[in-house]
């Protein structure tokens, strides 16, 4: 229960949820405990004055004896339905204060875990798989949940029954009390243990459902692929070898599950039987009546569902501890990247390196090594080097996805690190490589970073990255849904969309990385162009691969394996025969082999 402290805090939050429950737990017990001292009466009732019927047989009093006797049975039915209705509605207020309790919780749970993740430092997406993220704050909420709703419930169901009800069956009789009781804990630890084997079945299931569906969804996205090579046959055995797995898996739960209803009849029939049995003898012995036994039958099987369940919840409150364990292990994970002096200014956009070197965490691998550069405000900076030199790592610490392992970033002046985040990121605006569209329309995409986004800018942004025309020739213009990823626009497309949406924003800063990779020369020197009136006043790097990109920068420095090897203008690196010109050399003749 140590990893589950840390929701005593959402305990207290809606603490009168839990107290009201408790109360209505209460009178719901309530309400179905006097039901079995009324069967009590009634039956003492029939049992007493059915010899007083008989002994008027054949004459007018019986009739009138049976009216009074009918009557004094109809009141115990009729009082008996009404305390069963009145506990079916304090059942329903129990469900909505506990359970409703429970979905508040998972509520704020999953707002907390969201909102923490998207504190994190890029560093750890790289750390961890999207699928663990996705399960923490689904299935692992999931399973809290299920601890703070049915689990406390029955928990209080239970606790309260028992403290109300064995006090009530002691008075009657310790004798039958200890008989009706003896089965019970054997009831609970049996079901807790056929529990674990069905959940750990289970488990084991969904793993076999996983990699089935996994294999379906391979083979028909990669029907082409299977029919080329004919592999048809081969791709059939091997979705039948998961499906015998799968089968496998089911039959060993489905006999574990038949199990299940068996044991917690026979127990329960036990109980029974032996309650019978000791009542029994305590009537013939004149210390009992008919009416006790029924009595006890009854606490007896009003005590089953909660012993019952006692094993249940001890199960789901083992796989919330576990799930609580997992979720606290990513809350306690603190990110590195604070503002010291959390500074919130408008930037002028002054960039300076002063001998940057950078290693990144999860990897070792040394990025930058003695990295310095200057850009003023409104200046542009190409930074061009092969795949691996480290240019990408110089957009990332501009925008403070990571802190520089030495040196020292500025900004106007100022080190980076004593901007307010959310200062700093507003006013940069990052095309990346790896361009993401969200399932949305592109009007809603381009506008993404805008707390008020207004039409004309929008509209602008998209004819400023040459995507406009694309765009209205769509039958919903800008109302088109770009589906999952973008998967509905083409690479340049999706590209543009991307520039527009980080030049719509107005950035100080603007960060080009390798955003044009996905466009042929043609496009992307109408996208240059068009970024010629983009980058005036504002300070713009382009990184890039492709020497092309760099024509519009005032500087250019060329990057290899994380070291500048050489700076200057186009004409200059031109004429030094160096680095540059070589890989220029080389474009232009591909530029000439694609045409």
């Amino acid at each position: 229960m140590k990893e589950l402290k840390y929701l005593n805090k959402y305990l207290l939050k809606y603490k009168w949820h839990l107290i009201l429950g408790l109360v209505f737990v209460i009178i719901s017990n309530i309400f179905q405990i006097i039901p079995a001292q009324m069967v009590r009466h009634s039956i003492d009732l029939v049992v007493d004055n059915i010899r007083v019927y008989r002994s008027f047989n054949g004459s007018t009093s019986q009739d009138n004896f049976f009216g009074i006797f009918a009557r004094g049975i109809l009141l115990y039915a009729v009082l008996i339905l009404v305390m069963a209705l009145l506990r079916g509605v304090f059942l329903y207020f129990v469900r909505q204060t506990l359970i409703v309790m429970s979905r508040l919780v998972e509520y704020d749970i999953k707002n907390e875990i969201f909102e923490h993740y998207q504190s994190l430092p890029l560093s750890f997406y790289r750390r961890n798989s999207t699928g663990d993220l996705m399960n923490r704050i689904s299935e692992d909420v999931g399973r809290v949940r299920m601890y703070l709703g049915p689990s406390i419930m029955y928990g209080l169901q239970l606790i309260t029954l028992f403290i109300m009800l064995i006090p009530i069956m002691f008075a009657i009789s310790a004798k039958l009390t200890w008989y009706a009781l003896i089965p019970l804990p054997l009831l609970s630890i049996s079901i807790f243990y056929v529990n674990n084997i069905i959940e750990h079945r289970s488990e084991q299931i969904q793993k076999s459902q996983s990699r089935l569906s996994t294999f379906v969804q391979e083979a028909f996205s990669g029907i082409r692929v299977l029919k080329s090579f004919t592999r048809e046959h081969e791709s059939v055995l091997n979705f039948t070898k998961e499906t015998d797995e799968y089968k496998r898996q089911s039959l060993k739960l489905t006999r574990v599950q038949a199990l299940f209803f068996p044991l917690i009849m026979g127990l329960i029939g036990l109980s029974t039987v032996l309650t019978v049995y000791a009542g029994s003898v305590e009537v013939i012995n004149g210390a009992l009546t008919f009416g006790n036994i029924a009595e006890f039958i009854i606490y007896v099987n009003l005590l089953t569902w909660p012993v019952t369940s006692l094993g249940w919840t001890s199960s789901l409150v083992q796989r919330a501890e576990a799930s609580q364990k997992r979720i606290n292990e990513f809350l306690r994970t603190r990110t590195d990247i604070q503002s010291e002096k959390n500074l919130e200014q408008e930037l002028q956009g002054k960039v300076e390196f002063d001998r940057v070197s950078f290693t990144y965490p999860d990897t070792g691998i040394r990025a930058l090594r003695n990295v310095s550069f200057k850009i003023l405000p409104g200046e542009s900076l190409a930074i061009i080097g092969t795949t691996g030199s480290g240019k990408s790592t110089v957009a990332n610490l501009i925008s403070r996805l990571y802190d520089v392992t030495e040196g020292e970033i500025r900004i106007d002046d100022i080190p980076i690190r004593h901007y307010n985040l959310l200062c700093l990121r507003s006013q940069t605006g990052v095309v990346p490589q790896d361009v993401f569209l969200f399932s949305d329309t592109i009007y809603n995409n381009i506008a993404f970073g805008l707390t008020h986004p207004e039409e004309n800018k929008i509209l602008q942004a998209a004819r400023d990255a040459d995507v406009y025309n694309n765009i209205i020739a769509f039958p919903q213009g800008f109302n088109t849904r770009v589906g999952e990823r973008g998967i509905t626009l083409s690479g340049g497309q999706k590209q543009r969309v991307s520039i527009a949406r980080a030049v719509v924003r107005e950035p100080k800063i603007l960060i080009l990385d390798d955003a044009l990779s996905a466009v042929d020369t043609k496009t992307e020197n109408t996208i240059l162009n068009s970024m010629k009136k983009i980058m005036q006043g504002r300070t713009s790097i382009i990184i890039s691969h492709r020497v092309s990109s760099a024509k519009l920068a005032n500087k250019i420095i060329v990057l290899h394996d994380g070291q500048i090897i050489e700076e200057g203008t186009h004409e200059m690196l031109l004429a030094n025969s160096g680095a540059y010109r070589e890989l220029f050399e080389k474009q232009m003749q591909l530029d000439e082999v694609a045409e």
